[in-house]
């Protein structure tokens, strides 16, 4: 796989995409797997919930989302790194209700359904602007009349005034669009693209945010 976007730490190859949720289990100090409890158990989904996850990765996520979820419940993961697409169907092989399609999020592309929620954890972070309006749109598409739109990532605010403990980190691990990110109003753009009725709930020191957007008339 190419990728697109050199600047970019989202398009996750090799070894990186093989090992993934042991490197993030390890780079979180084992916190991981409780603060994406914590996350997911914020988004209120419904039994029956019909839900869309964009960079789906190797299906952690999703597996916790099926926790919520009735057999009328379905997730459709869109990944299009096949390391982890592999993973993704390995971990659900006894789960009917979930699924996974090779399908780019930062280009224009359709569905023979809508969803009552798309869900993108850490990913829109780290696309150039323009991208992220794409993505954008293409959850717009995606959903149902007052479907929602969850994004998991980093909250909004100044790089140079976060604690030390926070913006080292930050710095050497983040790319340059994550730094662009963070200090936009989000609601604001979501807002244009016909959301509104905004929910949040923050995480670590408010340098975290689950934000709930839902899909309005334009």
């Amino acid at each position: 796989m190419n990728k697109l976007y050199p600047d970019s730490k989202v398009e996750i190859q090799g070894f990186t995409a093989k090992f993934y949720d042991n490197m993030i289990n390890l780079l979180s100090f084992g916190s991981y797997t409780r603060f994406i409890n914590n996350a997911i158990n914020s988004m209120n989904i419904t039994s029956n919930d019909k839900i869309l996850d964009f960079g789906a990765g190797t299906g952690r996520n999703a597996l916790l989302m099926n926790n919520c979820l009735s057999e009328e419940g379905e997730i459709l993961g869109l990944e299009i790194s096949e390391l982890m697409i592999a993973q993704f169907k390995y971990k659900t092989k006894t789960l009917n209700n979930l699924d996974i399609k090779n399908q780019r999020i930062d280009q224009p592309f359709e569905l023979e359904k809508k969803y009552d929620k798309v869900f993108i954890s850490f990913v829109l972070h780290g696309f150039p602007f323009d991208v992220q309006k794409q993505i954008i749109q293409n959850a717009y598409n995606a959903l149902k009349k007052d479907g929602e739109f969850i994004i998991l990532d980093f909250n909004e605010f100044i790089t140079d005034k976060t604690p030390l403990y926070f913006r080292i980190p930050f710095k050497i691990v983040e790319c340059k669009y994550a730094f662009e990110y963070v200090e936009r109003d989000w609601k604001q753009i979501l807002s244009e693209f016909g959301f509104g009725d905004f929910q949040e709930k923050s995480f670590l020191k408010k340098h975290l945010r689950l934000l709930k957007a839902k899909k309005l008339n334009k």
